[in-house]
C-alpha cells in the first residue's frame, strides 16, 4: 500500500484534472489542505487591502493552524478522491 506521502503527492496532481471546477468553499478547502499537509501551520502576515482572494486563502489555511501535516494530508487525500468519484 502507497504511503500517505505519496498518496498526497498523487493527489496534489490528480486535482489538476477534475471533471469540473470545484465551488470557491471546495477551492479553498483543497488550497488549506494542501498548505497544511506539505508546509505546516500559516507563516507571515495576512496579506492587506483589497487583497480579497489572497486573504481568503490565508484564512483558510490558518483556520488548520494547529492541524498535524499527516492529518491535513489524509483530508486533502480524501477530498480530491471524492472530486474523482472514488
Amino acid at each position: 500500500m502507497p504511503e500517505l506521502k505519496e498518496l498526497f503527492e498523487k493527489a496534489s496532481v490528480e486535482v489538476k484534472t477534475l471533471p469540473k471546477k470545484p465551488d470557491n468553499d471546495t477551492l479553498l478547502k483543497l488550497y488549506a489542505l494542501y498548505k497544511q499537509g506539505a508546509e505546516g501551520d500559516v507563516s507571515g502576515q495576512r496579506p492587506g487591502g483589497f487583497d480579497f482572494v489572497g486573504n481568503a486563502k490565508f484564512d483558510a489555511w490558518a483556520e488548520l493552524k494547529g492541524t498535524a501535516q499527516e492529518a491535513a494530508q489524509q483530508r486533502y487525500v480524501d477530498l480530491v478522491g471524492r472530486l474523482l468519484g472514488r
